[in-house]
């Protein structure tokens, strides 16, 4: 996409000499008859550059600089002035304008100013994105390795053997596994031990955007794209090129954008939002779900041609309840995370732990014991310290059957008792469940269950 310049003069043959001049060099030109009309088109459209006049009937060259300058977009301004009035251009320089040039220049000239001062203007865009990068790479120096991940169940080292071998690869993975059970802790270790560990891991939590803003953060947008795109903005394929992409929650992403990741996935291109350019995505993707997308394709929600890019290596994370010999193991790193040790917890209380059929896996076990070493002070933490029941589940899928009920008659009383037993709230009831809350709404919704007031949403 070329980039726009707006010329303010009031003089209409020096507009079409500069307007033909810039055209020519490739630029996007729209023309100002005087100053009004400049801070009108200012106000109304983004531009990379203004050309401004300094003398002009209505708004004056420094107006329009203001005008300028007070845009959330923050174009560059060159302003163009008789020998006279080089003083004030000098003194709007030093307020952030990019350039000045005397009225007897040859277009050229100017031509080549503006080219230097949007190459500057390039140069500080790519800034911005290698900044975003350092700040996501930052937040990976506690990036997890495979000798972090803690198991010693059969589950956990087939699950280890698996993603030990597509690391070294770049096929793309898809971890299948219920919330909590670590996808997002596989996925970062399976960056770390491939060829792109020194390029970012970028996470993107597709369950809680939007479909308007989860194909910008995605793939970005170009300024202007849409109210509120005050700026060109990168989206997370940029930001993760060499690296890795994780997409978590990817049975929440919409069709309209299944198909914008079906053509990163075939041709690593895409387009940002608003844009024209194809670009390049020279990425590794990782993807992860708590949905049946066998079941999802089967109902038309998600594409099959997608499904077989994203499942080249799929990796199943089996629930912390069908691994319960993990969860003393797990209790004792958790323990240390909180200057403790196994010493520091009463039989009776880890064989508790050891019963309890833990819905939200092993999230809610670090949770579960952070909460308990609050409680217990100086002293052991013991049974009281956990408020959870014996929860192993009893029922037999033949009894469910029996009573003739239908599979949704079935998941309509399953998503009553979650949130009866949250009381009400939403988020802890999808956590229950195992799916997003978005996912809960969507199907409170097809059930005819009262969604009602709830907790507020989270800010994104």
């Amino acid at each position: 996409m070329s980039d726009r310049i707006l010329i303010a003069e009031d003089n209409k043959n020096l507009c079409r000499i500069l307007e033909s001049a810039l055209s020519e060099a490739g630029y996007e030109v729209v023309v100002a008859l005087g100053g009004d009309a400049a801070v009108h088109e200012i106000k109304a459209h983004p531009f990379d550059l203004v050309i401004s006049d300094m003398r002009m009937p209505g708004a004056s060259g420094s107006v329009v600089f203001q005008e300028a300058r007070a845009q959330s977009y923050q174009p560059d301004v060159i302003l163009m002035t008789a020998f006279g009035d080089t003083r004030e251009a000098v003194r709007l320089m030093r307020d952030g304008a990019a350039d000045y040039i005397l009225k007897d220049f040859d277009p050229e000239e100017l031509v080549t100013r503006v080219g230097q001062v949007l190459e500057r203007r390039r140069l500080k865009q790519e800034s911005t994105i290698l900044k975003g990068r350092i700040e996501i790479q930052k937040e990976q120096i506690g990036l997890h390795h495979f000798d972090s991940i803690v198991g010693v169940s059969r589950a956990m080292r087939d699950a280890l053997g698996l993603a030990e071998r597509v690391a070294r690869t770049d096929a793309n993975v898809l971890l299948l596994g219920e919330s909590g059970t670590g996808k997002e802790v596989f996925a970062q270790a399976i960056h770390a031990a491939s060829k792109r560990a020194e390029a970012p891991f970028v996470p993107v939590n597709c369950g809680a955007l939007p479909e308007t803003l989860l194909e910008s953060e995605l793939f970005g947008h170009e300024r202007g794209a849409f109210t509120g795109a005050i700026r060109t903005k990168p989206g997370r394929f940029e930001y993760a090129e060499g690296g890795t992409v994780f997409l978590d929650e990817i049975g929440e992403v919409p069709q309209s954008i299944q198909v914008k990741l079906l053509r990163v996935l075939q041709d690593r291109t895409y387009v940002r939002v608003g844009g024209e350019d194809m670009r390049r995505a020279d990425v590794r993707v990782i993807a992860a779900t708590n949905r049946n997308l066998d079941e999802m394709i089967h109902t038309g929600r998600f594409r099959e041609d997608l499904y077989y890019r994203l499942n080249v290596f799929p990796i199943r994370l089996m629930p912390l309840r069908e691994r319960r010999e993990d969860i003393p193991e797990l209790v004792d790193t958790f323990l240390q995370q909180q200057e403790k040790t196994l010493d520091d917890i009463t039989p009776e209380a880890l064989e508790h732990l050891r019963g309890y059929e833990f819905p939200g896996n092993i999230r809610e076990l670090q949770n579960l014991i952070e909460r308990a070493c609050i409680l217990a002070g100086g002293g052991k933490i013991e049974r009281q310290h956990f408020p959870i029941g014996k929860t192993r589940l009893t029922a037999d899928p033949a009894e469910l059957l029996s009573l003739g009920l239908s599979l949704d008659q079935i998941e309509k009383r399953l998503i009553k008792e979650a949130l009866e037993r949250a009381q009400g709230n939403k988020t802890k009831a999808a956590s229950l469940l195992g799916i997003s809350r978005r996912a809960l709404y969507s199907r409170m919704e097809s059930h005819g269950i009262p969604i009602g007031g709830g907790e507020p949403e989270p800010v994104e």
